[in-house]
């Protein structure tokens, strides 16, 4: 893959911000600057997944589709999960 110039005017204030922000994580601006880009496109990426699996399954409101039984499975309940600490002392 290769890679594009990109030139941006920004204020100073917002600059200092980038700055300040770079330094704490031991970036670049110029780092700093793609990584939050790339976040944000994942961000946005997952989100249009998550509501296209939402359509698909016909869950209404964020919930999972409740099963009839029809499949002989029963819905799992909360309690019915492990805790990844279950049995460690």
């Amino acid at each position: 893959m290769g890679s594009t110039v990109l030139s941006l005017r920004i204020d100073g204030e917002l600059l200092d911000r980038l700055r300040s922000h770079a330094a704490k994580r031991g970036m670049s601006v110029q780092d700093y600057v793609v990584r939050t880009l790339i976040r944000e496109d994942f961000d946005e990426r997952f989100k249009t997944a998550v509501d296209e699996t939402e359509k698909f399954y016909g869950a209404a409101d964020g919930d999972a589709p409740a099963g009839d039984g029809t499949d002989g499975a029963a819905a799992a309940s909360p309690r019915d999960h492990v805790r990844p600490s279950a049995g460690i002392a």
